[in-house]
This record gives structure tokens, C-alpha cells and sequence, in this order.
């Protein structure tokens, strides 16, 4: 069992597999030129292999790959099969843009992945180009829809933004809804990165706009999701990520690996270690040390309180994964 120096049981480890990305969105990178790290500074998938095991044998059991856009590593679904033979049962799940996902879920059903989360923001054609600054929403929902073809669960991620798409919260929730997916909206997690003068709506803003047309309660978190759930009258239940509320943090159990090696102990700090030196060598108990390590230093919360709404971070998300 793995335990931080707050008592919290740590067993989440994202493992973000690639910073590339094929989209543009204005909360994330939307200046960054479509340039990547060289293949040489990444781990292989045998060294990103080697601290999953070690993670795993220490109590680590649930991993979501992310990226960047993950399906752009080729052969993602062999790593995926990698994690899946070493332990079956493992809450194995991917967070992805939808846009390559037609192509690949049927190997990545095959390889042992469950879950797959889906980035969409717009169900309307000129906003989610706008959003993503390419030509995206046809790929992505033919990527659900073949998500949901082979037997994988999805779940549907919106981050609504004034001006831009706040307006489609019902229209996405209803398109989640028919189709038996979950449903988070996130709020907008300001960082430097994102596009200038963007402001997102509230947790309080989202169940406003829903409460016009559904009834629903609050049901509150359930373990260390960070999401609070909502229930409407017909049993459906959709999900708010609000990281402004001190109790984002409370039973955080996540940590962040990323495919430079970085193993960071939360989303919004930039403190990390590298276990590259480690993997590189196959030395097992160094990486299980830097794990441990990294643990005792994982902080009690972030910093986006409601108490300092100016607080911006510099972590590049498209690093770590989100």
C-alpha cells in the first residue's frame, strides 16, 4: 500500500505516454507550435513498463494512459496489453481527444483497456474547430461512436467556456445521456499556457444552466473521485470537477508520470523526480525509492482555492495529462 505524508492511500497513476498533440485547444496549448520532444528523450514503453510493475506490486490499481493525445504513440495498445498481462482486474483507462479513436478501439478493447474518456466541448462544427483550432467534431464523434461499438464505457469530459460553448451544456449533457456515457463538466483550470482572457464557467454556473430545464440533487463524491455527482429525477447521474473547492484535494490519491520520466506528486505543483537514471538501468528498487520519495512529498492541496482566484499555474497540462 502506498501512503502519502497525509495518510492518503495512494493507487491512481496517470502515465501520460506522449506531450504531442493534434489538437490546438484554447485552454491548453493553443500557441504551441505542432513541434514535439524527440523520440530519444522519451521512455520506451518496456522502461515506462518497468515502474508501472513497480507501482502495481506496491498497490497502485487504477492507471489511465493520457497525454498529449496518447493515440498518437504508436503501438499504444501493445503497452496496453504490457500493463493487462502483468495484472488483470486492473482499472485500465485512457483519456483521449476521440479524434484517432475510430481506428484504434478495437485493438485497445483487445488489449485489456475498459474506460475511455472523451474530450468534447462542442456538438456544433465551427465551435469545437474553434475550441480545438482544427476541424475535428465528425472524427470524434465517429470515435465514440466505435468506442461504444466494441463494448468500451465512455465517459464524456466539457469544459465550458464563456463565449465559446457555455451554451451547449444541456445540448451535451442530452447527447451523453441518450447514449448511456457518464458525463464531467470540468471548470476551466487557469494556467499560462491557455489562451489569453478565457474565463469558464462555475460548478454553480453548470448546474444553473441544467436546473432549467432537469431536476436533480446532489449526491456528493464518491471515495476519491474528484467529481461531485448529481442525480437526476430518471436515475442519470453527470459529474462536476470543481478544483477551486478545498475538498478537491481532500482524498486525492492520484500521482503523474510523464513520458520524459517525470514522476510528479500533483497537477498543479511543478515539483517532480525523474525515474529515467533508474529505468534506464532496470534498478527496481531505485524507482520504487523515487516513488516513495515523491509520496512523502506529495502536498496536502493545490493551490486553485476559492480563497485566491489569481492563482495561475505553469504546469503544462499537455505534459501530465490533466
Amino acid at each position: 500500500m502506498l501512503i502519502d505524508g497525509f495518510g492518503r492511500n495512494v493507487s491512481y497513476l496517470r502515465i501520460s505516454v506522449t506531450e504531442r498533440c493534434n489538437f490546438r485547444c484554447q485552454y491548453c496549448m493553443p500557441e504551441k507550435p505542432f513541434s514535439w520532444v524527440p523520440k530519444e528523450n522519451l521512455l520506451s514503453f518496456e522502461e515506462l513498463f518497468l515502474f508501472v510493475k513497480v507501482a502495481i506490486d506496491e498497490g497502485i490499481t487504477k492507471i489511465r494512459i493520457t497525454g498529449g493525445e496518447p493515440l498518437l504513440r504508436t503501438d499504444l495498445d501493445k503497452f496496453i496489453a504490457m500493463i493487462n498481462t502483468h495484472k488483470s482486474g486492473l482499472d485500465l483507462a485512457l483519456t483521449s481527444n476521440g479524434f484517432l479513436l475510430k481506428e484504434a478501439a478495437q485493438k485497445l478493447k483487445d488489449a485489456g483497456l475498459k474506460r475511455v474518456n472523451i474530450s468534447l466541448d462542442s456538438l456544433k462544427a465551427d465551435v469545437a474547430a474553434k475550441m480545438a483550432q482544427k476541424d475535428v467534431l465528425h472524427k470524434v464523434q465517429a470515435g465514440i461512436d466505435e468506442a461504444l461499438r466494441v463494448g468500451l464505457k465512455v465517459k464524456i469530459n466539457m469544459v465550458p467556456i464563456q463565449g465559446i460553448n457555455a451554451d451547449e451544456v444541456l445540448e451535451v449533457l442530452e447527447y451523453a445521456k441518450a447514449r448511456g456515457m457518464s458525463i464531467r463538466f470540468i471548470e476551466y483550470m487557469e494556467n499560462v499556457h491557455a489562451k489569453e482572457q478565457l474565463k469558464g464557467l462555475s460548478g454553480d454556473e453548470v448546474q444553473a444552466l441544467i436546473a432549467q430545464k432537469y431536476a436533480f440533487k446532489a449526491i456528493g463524491r464518491q471515495g476519491p473521485s474528484p467529481a461531485h455527482l448529481f442525480e437526476m429525477e430518471d436515475g442519470y447521474i453527470f459529474g462536476i470537477i470543481d478544483p477551486h473547492k478545498h475538498d478537491f484535494c481532500e482524498d486525492c490519491n492520484r500521482i503523474r508520470l510523464t513520458a520524459e520520466g517525470m514522476l510528479i506528486p500533483c497537477l498543479y505543483f511543478d515539483e517532480a523526480m525523474s525515474i529515467k537514471d533508474a529505468v534506464h538501468k532496470g534498478d527496481v528498487a531505485g524507482a520504487a525509492e523515487i516513488l516513495k520519495e515523491v509520496l512523502r512529498n506529495k502536498p496536502e492541496k493545490n493551490k486553485w482555492s476559492s480563497d485566491d482566484q489569481n492563482e495561475v499555474s505553469s504546469r503544462a497540462f499537455y505534459e501530465t495529462g490533466g
